[in-house]
């Protein structure tokens, strides 16, 4: 494990989002709530929630770190057939919150899976990737529109 010791304690952000592709079908459902299983979204939002808290348990060498806040959302993409899940994390600490970001987006992600498994077999994870970061020694970082 790194030793952040000798680091400042700064405002930490990090935003990560990813795909859920799925038939058009499967898509109406979740946005009309007649998914079998429940509410999909809430329930997505809540799982990837609980797991960026968690990132230190999963990933075995991410600093445990004290979270401010973190936030899930969901956009419906009719013409890809997907949802995109994002996550923005914000800490005040001395290591940076990307793990914790792409983990709220993983789990999310995951969790719809799970809920509409057995409606859509053919569903995929994609394009689960890192945004942007703030904070710390290296920064701003911003992803390219290109990339």
């Amino acid at each position: 494990m790194v030793d952040i010791g000798d680091k400042d304690t700064t405002r930490r952000e990090a935003v990560a989002e990813g795909y859920v592709k799925m038939n058009r079908s499967t898509l109406d459902l979740i946005v009309s709530g007649r998914v079998p299983k429940g509410d999909v979204l809430q329930t997505a939002r809540i799982a990837g929630i609980c797991a960026a808290k968690k990132s230190p348990e999963l990933v075995p060498l991410c600093h445990p770190i004290r979270v401010d806040s973190v936030s899930v959302d969901f956009e419906v993409c009719r013409e890809r057939g997907a949802l995109r899940v994002s996550s923005h994390v914000k800490a005040t600490d001395r290591t940076g919150v990307e793990i914790e970001a792409l983990t709220a987006v993983l789990i999310s992600a995951l969790t719809i899976y799970d809920m509409c498994k057995a409606v859509d077999r053919e569903m995929e994870i994609e394009r689960v990737r890192l945004i942007s970061k703030s904070g710390g020694r290296s920064g701003e970082w911003k992803r390219n529109e290109d990339g």
